[in-house]
């Protein structure tokens, strides 16, 4: 069985850097245009071919996504995109429309074409289809079961790819109209405004102005809410079917996020192959996917139809076990201080968990801090402010401070 390669989101350069550093092979994001991430922070072009070159370093991918759904007036500026993302190296480009693929082959001919999920590809003969007109990769749609992945795995040679965590949504493959309907925004066009999360209730016609809940709730109802997709757990089925990539979704989500979830599926997966016979899913892996944002968990499509086991009725809120407080900028080991980025409320006294991308992790209470005239401080209160922190054991550069909830 060959290793999957582990593929994470990448909003923006210390999101990418973050998911590269703790253990994806590639990441995925989007430029300024043309993606389904409007207000995922996305790329400019120097940092797009600053991008590639980070990941290249790392003997590592990146893949770009090019997956809208164009009207006449975005085609117009697709091929000199395409071309530039030629000239930059990328390793491969999403896309979702024929139009655009055929585009990509013309522009873009050194790079490999995937299809994205967005093409809401569910059974073999479309694999091969794609296949055939040139594609290198096929993101199967999430609306899928595992055994399903099976038979397009034994009947098709192309690399298939699928996404093991993350959110879920209420349309098919994400191709939604809602947003379009109730804001303007398109979300197949990146824009989407997520009213899948917003709080709903039923009103008769005849009664304006009263509100009913669906459920019996006061507040109304969140009736298409999924849950988000873990499949951590169920990790030997995953690998079974025979896939090339695992994906993580959330280019929107935080570094925290990034960095979290990637590590305990690199752990996982790599354990996996060490001893297959001898695997079992750690709780330490389970927790970690714990302590960031999320919704409760599912498996989605991929051991049946869900059920209304895997929607969240009653809130559209996330959960987490930890806070993300800090981001280690550099250490010296003489001194045993840590330049500390600020990200959320810092003050002695707290219990810091020091969550690193290669060295171990451990604790330490926060007994000492000082802003960077030297001064000893009790709280950093401001936004991104720098403090030197005396820490007990050695850290690296992108080590993450967090602190329980």
């Amino acid at each position: 069985m060959k290793k999957p390669e582990l593929l994470a989101p990448a909003g923006n350069m210390e999101k990418l850097k973050m998911a590269l550093l703790y253990g994806a092979d590639a990441v995925y994001l989007g430029g300024k245009a043309f993606g389904l991430r409007a207000f995922g922070g996305n790329f400019s072009r120097e940092e797009l071919a600053e991008a590639v070159d980070f990941a290249h370093g790392l003997e590592k991918k990146v893949y770009v996504t090019v997956n809208i759904f164009p009207h006449n007036s975005d085609i117009e500026a697709l091929p000199d995109y395409l071309q530039f993302l030629n000239g930059i190296g990328v390793d491969g480009i999403l896309v979702a429309d024929l139009g655009v693929f055929t585009l990509a082959k013309k522009y873009a001919p050194e790079v490999e074409l995937h299809i994205s999920t967005q093409a809401n590809t569910t059974n073999w003969a479309t694999v091969n289809a794609w296949a055939e007109l040139g594609a290198s990769r096929v993101v199967l749609a999430r609306e899928m079961s595992l055994r399903e992945i099976h038979e397009i795995r034994e009947k098709c040679p192309v690399e298939l790819e699928m996404f093991v965590h993350g959110a879920m949504c209420i349309s098919y493959s994400g191709r939604c109209l809602m947003s379009n309907y109730l804001t303007g925004r398109d979300a197949n066009r990146g824009s989407c405004a997520q009213p899948c999360r917003w709080n709903y209730a039923l009103m008769e016609e005849k009664r304006p102005g009263q509100y009913f809940p669906v459920l019996e709730d006061e507040r109304g109802t969140y009736i298409f809410n999924s849950k988000d997709m873990c499949l951590l757990p169920y990790l030997p089925d995953v690998l079974a079917s025979g896939v090339d990539s695992l994906k993580i979704e959330g280019r929107m989500k935080s570094v925290h996020y990034a960095a979290s979830v990637v590590k305990a599926y690199r752990e996982a997966i790599d354990s996996y192959f060490e001893n297959p016979e001898a695997f079992a899913v750690k709780e330490e892996w389970l927790e970690e996917l714990d302590k960031v944002s999320h919704r409760s968990y599912t498996t989605g499509f991929y051991y049946g139809r869900p059920t209304e086991k895997d929607q969240i009725y009653g809130t559209s809120s996330y959960i987490q076990t930890s806070d993300f407080v800090g981001l280690v900028l550099d250490y010296d080991p003489e001194s045993g201080m840590a330049l500390v980025e600020q990200r959320n409320n810092m003050k002695l006294g707290q219990e810091l968990e020091i969550f690193q991308p290669k060295l171990a992790g451990y604790r330490q209470v926060l007994s000492e801090m000082y802003n960077e005239e030297g001064e000893a401080i009790d709280v950093a209160p401001h936004p991104q402010q720098l403090v030197k922190i005396p820490m007990k054991q050695p850290v690296e550069p992108y080590a993450i401070l967090r602190r329980d909830i």
